[in-house]
């Protein structure tokens, strides 16, 4: 019998096929690595502390709005200081400018 937290890696085969349908390549670390998911986990770290852990939601809609309005600012407005203090919308847009590059299907 294996005990619950036990090392071991693995990606569902739903995620997988989906991520290949879209022609994605998923990011998979080495067994006992966090290097690929520790920007996803920074994120939602701040997402929680700025956002859902600071009021009670009383409605899936609620929380569903306030989501989208978070990511909205989060992308377009907030100054980030890893990046040069410009969202992160307008440092993808500088880089594919500068890069002459066009922008992936859904950049901006």
């Amino acid at each position: 019998m294996r005990r619950p937290v036990e090392s071991a890696q693995y990606t569902s085969f739903r995620y997988a096929t989906r991520l290949a349908d879209l022609g994605v390549m998923a990011s998979v670390g080495s067994v006992a690595d966090s290097y690929d998911n520790a920007m996803a986990e920074a994120l939602n770290g701040t997402f929680k502390a700025e956002l859902i852990h600071r009021q009670t939601w009383r409605t899936r809609d609620q929380v569903e709005y306030a989501i989208v309005e978070w990511i909205g600012w989060y992308n377009h407005r907030r100054l980030h200081s890893a990046i040069g203090n410009v969202p992160p919308a307008e440092y993808e847009a500088n880089y594919y400018r500068s890069a002459n590059t066009p922008a992936p299907t859904g950049a901006r």
